[in-house]
């Protein structure tokens, strides 16, 4: 059974790659993916919408133009694990969802949707399997017309510096930026000009070799 042009072989290793894991949730993504451009033109501009962060953007990164750098794939964040593709001028499109009801021929990945099992129990060997049989065949899809205040790109708007911390920011957030506004995921202790670590002497960069061993140790799979 195909993903898109690519046999699920071809697919699982281009997640492999893209993902740094084979993980499920994306390879079960790319069948939905699937399934969506089954219904939909072949003319036409399209935007995606996912209702979940965790891997099933990466299943439409990977197979259709739609990504999150280019603003065409947008991530609602709602926890379900469900994907739209729709015409960027109308709004008319497909939502295509894993359907609970149809996993009951499929334990294993079922196991995996309602972690019924910790991880390191599931049968990993069986779950792919189980996923490649599958196919489509576990997926929901359905007609849905996007809301009016989801189409359409946000533009960037106006662009100045911050009285506080004196960098760029879009005026549109405040009076100052949303950093400065405590919306921040880190804590500066000093700045870092000239705070490079020491090398050995002739050591002008990261040893490629061990950078690659020290990512394989802190890769762990994440779906």
């Amino acid at each position: 059974m195909n993903v898109r042009s690519y046999a699920f072989e071809e697919y699982v290793e281009r997640v492999r790659s893209f993902h740094g894991f084979a993980a499920p949730g994306v390879l079960i993504g790319g069948f939905m993916v699937d399934l969506a451009y089954q219904h939909l033109p072949e003319e036409g501009l399209l935007d995606a919408i996912c209702e979940t962060a965790k891997c099933l953007p990466d299943a439409i990164q990977l197979l259709t133009p739609c990504t999150i750098g280019n603003g065409w794939l947008r991530v609602i964040d709602i926890g379900r694990f469900a994907l739209s593709f729709y015409d960027k001028s109308n709004g008319e499109g497909f939502r295509v969802s894993l359907d609970p009801s149809l996993l009951e021929a499929w334990p294993e990945i079922k196991n995996w949707f309602f972690k019924l099992k910790p991880k390191k129990e599931q049968d990993y060997g069986l779950l792919m399997e189980q996923i490649r049989k599958s196919g489509t065949s576990i997926c929901r899809i359905e007609r849905v017309r996007i809301a009016p205040s989801f189409l359409g790109k946000k533009q960037r708007g106006k662009i100045a510096l911050c009285p506080k911390c004196k960098e760029a920011y879009p005026p549109s957030d405040g009076p100052i930026c949303l950093g400065c506004a405590g919306e921040i995921p880190y804590h500066v202790s000093e700045i870092a000009d000239g705070l490079a670590p020491e090398r050995s002497k002739g050591q002008t960069s990261i040893d490629i070799g061990d950078q690659h061993a020290l990512l394989e140790r802190e890769r762990r799979p994440t779906g």
